[in-house]
This record gives structure tokens, sequence and C-alpha cells, in this order.
């Protein structure tokens, strides 16, 4: 097998709560994460010249071992001694530095091709431990679908899956740091925690109000406050008929869950004739099965 494509598809939090800051400097988190149909697309070619060749559509994405399609590519070669060159083509679509994974999403389906390319006979969890190395969230990209995510992200419990709805996918015209976000979440001050138990619960009821009603981001205290316009897209989204709305990891994206095409048609064209969003999607949940459908 010479060259394959593949798609790398994005996530959301239903509900993110972080835990404690570790000794380490990393967070411990309990999330819910879920797989959406916005995707980037990668399409991987075997060359005669040795080495990791990238290209991409967005002249600000490094070409180089600071992108982790490189790393994932590097880390799988490198183990397995493979000699051959590799191109690798990667058209993003996904909102980059926007909380919803499109990075690890990348490096993930890099991993999965590479496997699959050449031979190598590793097992998802195979995938899945390597994965780490490169990020938190590979893990997941991997796994794909509705998971339970504790420890720093990487430990991983499939759940029953979110029932089917319409996602609404809005990214200010701003980038934040991950990083900063979480260096300035004061833990011991939260006060309002979301239920991931309860969401847990109405998951495995096939409930899919409860599980919107349920959803919440500790991470909104910081990244609210530095960015009000964060609050707008939410209230927006609640306003035109969402179940509800929050933002998704460290932001700055925020979706809001449908459970009505026609609201989330008349949400979406609202937010795109608005100026509070540059980046607006209409899209589904993906449950390990079934094609991709977004705009």
């Amino acid at each position: 097998m010479r060259e394959m494509k593949l798609k790398a598809l994005a996530k959301i939090n239903l509900g993110l709560d972080v835990i404690r800051r570790k000794e380490d400097g990393y967070h411990e988190v309990r999330m819910i994460m879920q797989t959406v149909k916005i995707y980037d697309q990668i399409r991987m070619r075997v060359i005669n010249a040795p080495g990791i060749k990238i290209t991409t559509n967005l002249h600000y994405i490094p070409d180089n071992e600071d992108n982790l399609v490189y790393k994932s590519a590097k880390l799988l070669m490198d183990e397995f001694g493979i000699r051959k060159g590799l191109s690798i083509d990667l058209k993003k679509f996904i909102p980059v530095a926007a909380g919803l994974a499109g990075g690890s999403s990348d490096a993930a389906a890099v991993l999965i091709g590479i496997n699959q390319m050449f031979h190598l006979g590793l097992s998802k969890e195979d995938l899945m431990k390597r994965g780490v190395a490169i990020g938190a969230d590979v893990p997941f990209c991997i796994l794909r679908g509705t998971v339970l995510a504790e420890g720093i992200g990487e430990q991983l419990t499939s759940l029953p899956p979110l029932p089917q709805c319409h996602v609404l996918i809005a990214k200010p015209g701003i980038h934040v740091s991950t990083k900063f976000v979480y260096s300035n979440l004061c833990v011991d001050e939260i006060t309002a925690h979301p239920d991931i138990d309860g969401q847990i619960k109405a998951l495995r009821e096939a409930d899919l109000k409860t599980t919107a009603a349920l959803m919440g981001n500790v991470l909104e205290t910081v990244t609210i406050s530095e960015y009000p316009v964060i609050d707008e897209i939410k209230k927006e989204m609640i306003k035109d008929g969402a179940l509800n709305a929050i933002m998704s990891g460290s932001g700055p994206t925020v979706f809001g869950l449908f459970d009505d095409s026609q609201k989330a048609q008349y949400a979406y064209e609202n937010l795109r004739r608005g100026s509070i969003a540059r980046q607006v999607y209409l899209t589904s949940v993906y449950n390990n099965g079934g094609s991709t459908n977004d705009k």
C-alpha cells in the first residue's frame, strides 16, 4: 500500500471537570468527550526520498517536527525502522487552537495510517499507548465515540453513545492558549462542578435532554472572563433553541446541541450572518460508525 487517505475527526467536551493540580504541574481531569463529524483530510504517500515531508493548506501550520503529524510519523517510523520516505498532505478544516483537538486527531490518524500502510500489526490499544506520548487527547482520537476521560485525559472508558442530535459549532476570531487557561485556573476556588456522573446516567438512559442540561466546563471560569464573546455565542445559541451550549476544551469554540433540525438550521444561519463568530459549522455526532456530514 503506497497511498492512503484518512479523515481526522474533531471532538467536543460534553462535560469537563478539573479535580486537582498534580505535583508535576499537570491537572487531573474528569470529562466526557464526544467525536463530531467535522474533519481534516490527510493523504499519505510512500516516496523514494527518505524522511518525512509535510504540506498543508494553511501557511501558519508548521511543516516540520513541531507538527504533531510529524511527531506521530517519526515515532512509528523510528520504532519499526521504516527506511522509506513519507509524504503527508494535511488539509485543515477543523478550527486551529480551538478546543476541538484538531492537532491531536491529525496525529491519531497518522498513527492509524502508518500502522495499516506498513502492516505493523499494532492493535488500537497499542496505538493508544503510543499516542499519549504525542498528546493527552491522542488516545481518545484513536478510540473515538462517547468516552469518559480521566487522569490527564489518557484513562479512557467507552460510554453509551450520545443520542443523535444536531451540533452547532462556532469559533470567534480569537485564539486561546491552553497553557494560559490551565495556569490561571484556581482549582480550589471552583464552586460549580459539572455533574459527570449524572451525564453518564443520562447517556445510559439515552436521555439527550438531561445530558445536555448537565453540560458544564470549569475552564469557562478563566476563558470567558478573558474573552466575553464566548458567553455571547453561548447565549445566542440558547436563545435560538439549543438544549444547552458550552465551551469546548480550553476554548474558544462554543458548541450547542439541538434536537430540532429547523432550530439548528436557523441558529446556524443566524450566527453566520452575525459578527461574533468567525467559523460556524452545523454537524452531528459520530459514534464509531456511519458517514461524515458537515457544513
